[in-house]
């Protein structure tokens, strides 16, 4: 049987981290899995009578079919509401989630051999989707002795004839990064200097440590912006498959971005209608949970930040993750801690972190972040 060459470059060997974990999974040993992020599995979940309630209501309204290339317009009217209405219901069109939103921003922008800038540290998603684009990766860096700030002068210089966009991921994930309204303004004036599109993912957006609202690059004055989000994050819902592309900018270059995604959205009407059209009660009914939801995160942040107390790190500003600067091997470092401990972590070349580091997320109760987090410290000064 005959397979394209991208399959064969997709197929992987299974890392000796995960061979191990395997195993100690099959003899029942149980382990404490500090890489997901899915707050479901700990209880953090979306009120399921009003769930239940929402979804009734919403499925009458989707009774028969009648789909909207952008999305639903209740569902479009509610988003803009949510970023205050500066994005117009026109600006955004409804996906499946980002990792969609991105697939459709890389066709959109790049031909074959086309390159993204992406932040390093990365993301593993990022590898697997220039590749179903046959786009091409390229690296600005993140400043661990600056919080991980942005390398602008760094970004600029791996700037190319085939550069198409930027991806700005706050907050940043592995890194826990916020970029300020002055990085934003700066990354802006290169967008228009090159002439090239901002992609801002901004899933993590509700879970701020610092009291201050997100800057946003659709706020500047970068002449063309794409804003991803959804509801996975946000309110807990990772299963209801609801995303969004906000576009904005220079007016003929959104208008232009729309038409184009709104074929390719027409393609596969990919999201489901039900969904959609509980979008709105969902925001609006939505609004104690999540108050309880960052008060949780933001209790797992603080246990994990305490119990890493003179370790090397820089305390996460935003989302999920942390990274930890190890004086000794990760890889090393990392399968100590699942033999040992039963504690599975990820080192940081996983994400393109020189030189040694360990990645974990602290979406746990606290009381097992404060118990595992001691652990890796005490591992960390050993």
């Amino acid at each position: 049987m005959h397979f394209s060459s991208l399959a064969d470059s997709l197929a992987s060997s299974k890392n000796p981290l995960y061979i191990l974990h395997d195993e100690l999974s099959a003899a029942g040993k149980p382990v404490l899995d500090l890489i997901k992020g899915n707050v479901n599995e700990h209880g953090i979940v979306f009120p399921q009578a009003e769930l239940k309630e929402i979804l009734s209501a919403a499925s009458e309204s989707a009774r028969v079919y009648r789909p909207d290339s952008f999305g639903q317009p209740v569902a479009r009217e509610a988003i803009s509401a949510y970023y205050g209405g500066r994005l117009a219901a026109s600006q955004f069109l409804l996906t499946p989630g980002t990792s969609i939103s991105y697939w459709y921003c890389f066709k959109l922008l790049a031909e074959q051999g086309d390159e993204i800038l992406t932040p390093q540290p990365s993301y593993p998603l990022f590898d697997y989707i220039a590749q179903l684009c046959g786009v091409k990766l390229k690296y600005y860096r993140l400043d661990e002795s600056r919080g991980w700030a942005i390398d602008l002068d760094h970004l600029e210089e791996q700037i190319s004839s085939r550069t198409r966009a930027i991806v700005l991921i706050s907050p940043h994930n592995p890194t826990g990064m916020v970029a300020s309204e002055s990085e934003l303004q700066e990354l802006a004036a290169i967008a228009a200097r090159n002439d090239i599109a901002i992609i801002s993912d901004e899933v993590f957006n509700e879970f701020l440590f610092t009291g201050a609202a997100l800057p946003r690059p659709a706020f500047t004055d970068a002449p063309l912006v794409f804003t991803l989000n959804g509801l996975s994050k946000m309110l807990g819902l990772p299963g209801m498959k609801i995303g969004w592309i906000g576009v904005s900018g220079d007016e003929h270059l959104v208008h232009r971005s729309m038409a184009a995604l709104e074929l390719i959205s027409d393609t596969f009407l990919p999201v489901n209608e039900t969904a959609q059209f509980a979008v709105p009660e969902l925001f609006s009914r939505g609004q104690g949970f999540l108050a309880n939801y960052r008060q949780w995160i933001a209790e797992c942040r603080n246990a994990a930040v305490e119990s890493l107390a003179g370790c090397d790190f820089v305390p996460p500003a935003g989302g999920f993750y942390v990274s930890l600067r190890l004086n000794h091997d990760e890889d090393e470092a990392a399968m100590r801690l699942l033999r040992d401990s039963q504690i599975l972590v990820h080192p940081g070349y996983f994400y393109d972190i020189a030189p040694d580091h360990l990645v974990m997320t602290f979406i746990q109760s606290p009381e097992n972040v404060r118990k595992a987090f001691t652990q890796i410290a005490e591992l960390t000064r050993s």
